[in-house]
């Protein structure tokens, strides 16, 4: 299954910056988004950084429930969206590729 890191930023513009209210009220239907999404198991670990206005999500699954999610939040947030390749996985493909060039400067 492959796992996707969204880094999220908030877009002002689009938050009731002077109504508390509005403000509490619309991360308590992003939350309750965010919580349904964990427990089907596609968002993975969620965080906000210090500055208060960046995140991430950790996600797995098919590039089209990513998709889903990226998009979600709109236009309350932008994000960028980047597959995570494990290390171990990581290791391999560059070890062959490494090894095909070597070879290939043989010839």
């Amino acid at each position: 299954m492959a796992r996707f890191l969204l880094s999220l930023r908030v877009n002002m513009a689009y938050w009731p910056l002077h109504d508390t209210q509005k403000i509490l009220e619309q991360n308590e239907k992003m939350w309750a988004f965010l919580e349904d999404l964990m427990k089907k198991g596609l968002v993975k670990d969620f965080g906000i950084f210090s500055d208060g206005e960046t995140g991430f999500l950790i996600c797995e699954g098919a590039a089209t429930d990513v998709y889903m999610v990226a998009n979600t939040f709109l236009p309350y947030t932008s994000s960028e969206v980047h597959e995570i390749i494990p290390y171990e996985k990581q290791k391999e493909i560059f070890r062959a590729v490494c090894k095909a060039a070597i070879a290939d400067r043989k010839k």
